[in-house]
């Protein structure tokens, strides 16, 4: 398995997918995940079971932050290309349980970064999020803007990755990628997330809390628009910016051979239409509850694709109405409900 690409986060979400994916384009994986219990993990092995049938997956059950495990991973393959997409995820939950963000998004990406530079990897692809733009309300959100002023723990560890990759790309050279992903959305969803929590709510007869009295809009990105973007990324490790200036500094690139990109659907949707969607899927009414908004998060947000589509030449094309629809068939099947 010289040749594997490590997706770290394998049994989650959008690792799920793109280890599929490279496994369905031939490529060799190795999936890493600690199979923690911040949600259902007979999901997460459900999502494995997938993977598992494939000649050229290995996983491996391991944290983030052990550091010894972590450095012999990386002295065992020597892995010229890593996709790192396993966090502990959630703004809500960096509410109530601060720490794990630190042992996961903070050591364990450091971990991460030391198994690249000790290893020669060609190229890093880690998760930031949009959760970085925190205060900005600059519409739509660029990689160009700053984005000093998160408002919620979750996002400040994002930022730190962001930054943490800058150093080592500066210092050691190491290629790597930020990949802002929005509000990231289909089958094998995370049951913490919004179309996860609506269908639920709408299929068993529960509530909806819909805050800041459901004036808000998301960038919902279907997952195989996301995977796709990741995919066509990873063959293009970033370069040095050659104009960029210490004067005028952009914070998408540098003079070391970094890069961040939004990961986004550049449309927007209001989250009662999103709701209406689900209701028509399912054929029950929602029960809605108006609630302020919640400390930590934003009503709105807005990708700006343009330096994402000049990379790759590639741009989101899953309507709202298309990718709701493949993902109440998937919970439908999955849930039999």
């Amino acid at each position: 398995m010289s040749d594997a690409v490590l997706v770290t986060g394998a049994a989650g979400f959008i690792g799920f997918h793109v280890a599929k994916r490279l496994l369905a384009d031939g490529r060799t994986v190795v999936g890493l995940d600690n199979l923690n219990t911040y949600y259902d993990p007979s999901l997460k092995q459900a999502r494995l079971d997938l993977l598992t049938p494939y000649d050229r997956f290995r996983f491996i059950k391991l944290d983030l932050a052990d550091r010894d495990g972590m450095a012999a991973l990386f002295a065992e393959y020597r892995f010229t290309t890593v996709v790192h997409l396993a966090a502990q995820a959630g703004v809500r939950y960096s509410l109530e349980n601060p720490l794990v963000y630190v042992d996961s998004n903070l050591q364990g990406f450091a971990n991460v970064l030391e198994g690249c530079r000790q290893n020669g990897c060609g190229h890093l692809l880690y998760a930031s999020s949009s959760s970085v733009y925190g205060a900005n309300t600059h519409m739509p959100y660029s990689v160009h803007d700053n984005v000093d002023h998160p408002i919620s723990l979750y996002a400040a560890t994002k930022k730190a990755n962001e930054l943490m990759a800058h150093s080592y790309s500066h210092l050691f050279r190491l290629p790597a990628t930020g990949l802002r992903f929005f509000t990231v959305y289909g089958p094998w969803g995370r049951p913490d997330m919004a179309l996860f929590i609506f269908a639920k709510a709408i299929t068993e007869g529960g509530t909806i809390r819909l805050f800041n009295r459901g004036d808000m809009r998301r960038d919902f990105t279907y997952v195989d628009d996301a995977v796709e973007a990741v995919v066509r990324l990873m063959p293009r490790p970033p370069l040095p910016d050659p104009g960029w200036s210490g004067e005028r500094p952009d914070p998408a690139t540098s003079t070391a051979p970094y890069r961040v990109y939004n990961i986004g659907n550049n449309r927007p949707v209001a989250i009662d239409r999103v709701v209406s969607l689900l209701e028509a899927e399912f054929g029950a009414t929602a029960i809605k509850e108006l609630l302020p908004m919640q400390p930590g998060d934003v009503p709105e947000t807005f990708a700006d694709i343009d330096d994402l589509q000049r990379a790759i030449g590639f741009s989101p094309t899953t309507s709202i109405e298309v990718g709701v629809g493949r993902f109440a068939a998937w919970y439908r099947q999955h849930y039999r409900s």
